[in-house]
């Protein structure tokens, strides 16, 4: 198995607790020894854990030719938290199982017990919705600034900001060389990566976001390096967009493929914005700025929605996508897709009420594709989950779990 995502996650924390033998090739030593033969670290007792093994690439052949002469389950963990520069040369298909590990959903933060499951949902039978919680939009504020990341959640204050200001900073300095990309203009870099967190959970063109980032600053880079800063950060697992939904079997059509921008965490954007909680809570969009529908902290407690909507529909074996059309006049902020190609529809609402206009988007899509839509359910930062005359459910983003 293959555990991939930012570093901070806690990749390494949960493959060692499955571990017997661990093997660190962000070391020196033991990436020397990789390097010169992988096939030494498969003969240690397993189950084997290869953390960082992007650093030495040829690994994931070695793994995947041990896993065609032994096929004994669970044997070798493999986790990193960056794409190979030099990828290997076999996807490790029906050998190598991978899984993408971000950081904690609301579920996972001790803010209450689910009473929605998103599984649940998936089945297709509408099943009743209820529970309360006692979570407030000031709550969710505060989920945002504070990091889903494992090691970084438990700090508060000045210490957090550091944490984080760290962890950008290391990934300008450190992994853009890593990944062969150093930075001739750590500057430009950075204004990049606040405008692009100012983009969050917008579908707005990469050529906006590079207007923004040079916005009272001649600086600009070019076309080919703001693509190379996506590509890198993309392989750093830090840019994880959603694609926009193309379904197969019905007949919708004008629908973008423009995918919509988050980082790993909202807290990494709320970061690079120079903003906290209590900016958030009065309006303070910070210093950059781009096109977006409704407030900043809309769209960012719309990422932390989505940060938890796909840590719960991986555990439903379905994928997560978003819904536009090239009008823009109607648009859905989560499809999630189950294999069958049947989906359930997902709208994103920073406030604890919903109204008939809050749900025309998601009755439209029922008119479209009929019982190809699962359910439908709209997200909310209210105290109670519900469903409507209509059939939609209203619930609170901290009921609702895998």
């Amino acid at each position: 198995m293959a555990i991939e995502g930012p570093k901070g996650a806690g990749k390494t924390a949960t493959a060692q607790r499955r571990a017997a033998t661990v093997f660190r090739l962000d070391d020196p030593t033991q990436r020397e020894i990789a390097a010169a033969d992988p096939r030494i670290l498969l003969t240690a007792t397993p189950p084997i854990l290869i953390d960082e093994w992007q650093h030495v690439p040829e690994v994931w052949d070695a793994v995947r030719r041990s896993v065609d002469d032994d096929r004994s389950p669970n044997r070798i963990l493999l986790t990193g938290s960056a794409a190979p520069t030099a990828p290997p040369t076999h996807s490790g298909a029906a050998r190598i199982v991978t899984v993408r590990m971000r950081p904690l959903a609301l579920s996972e933060r001790d803010l209450g017990t689910p009473t929605v499951s998103l599984r649940k949902l998936l089945n297709g039978t509408r099943p009743d919705v209820g529970g309360e919680t006692a979570v407030t939009l000031a709550d969710y504020a505060h989920e945002i600034a504070r990091s889903g990341f494992p090691g970084v959640r438990r700090l508060t204050g000045r210490a957090l900001r550091a944490q984080l200001d760290g962890y950008l900073r290391r990934i300008v300095d450190r992994d853009f060389v890593e990944q062969g990309h150093p930075v001739r203009r750590p500057e430009t870099l950075r204004r990049w990566m606040a405008a692009y967190a100012a983009a969050t959970s917008t579908t707005t063109s990469l050529e906006k976001i590079r207007n923004a980032a040079t916005e009272g600053n001649g600086d600009a880079p070019t076309k080919l390096t703001m693509l190379t800063y996506r590509d890198v950060l993309e392989r750093l697992w830090i840019v994880d967009q959603v694609p926009g939904w193309l379904p197969s079997r019905n007949h919708l059509a004008r629908l973008t493929q423009a995918p919509k921008h988050h980082l790993a965490d909202p807290a990494l954007a709320a970061r690079l914005l120079g903003i906290d909680d209590h900016a958030l809570l009065t309006g303070d969009t910070g210093a950059v700025s781009v096109p977006r529908d409704g407030t900043l902290f809309g769209n960012l407690f719309e990422s932390l929605v989505t940060l938890s909507v796909r840590a719960y529909a991986q555990s439903a074996e379905a994928l997560v996508r978003h819904l536009r059309t090239r009008d823009g006049r109607q648009e859905i902020d989560l499809i999630v897709e189950r294999p069958n190609h049947r989906v359930l529809a997902l709208e994103v609402k920073l406030s604890a009420t919903v109204d008939d206009d809050d749900v025309k988007h998601l009755l439209w899509l029922r008119e479209q594709i009929g019982d190809d839509l699962l359910d439908m359910m709209i997200v909310t930062t209210g105290p109670r989950a519900y469903r409507r005359r209509d059939g939609v459910a209203v619930v609170p983003a901290a009921l609702l779990g895998p």
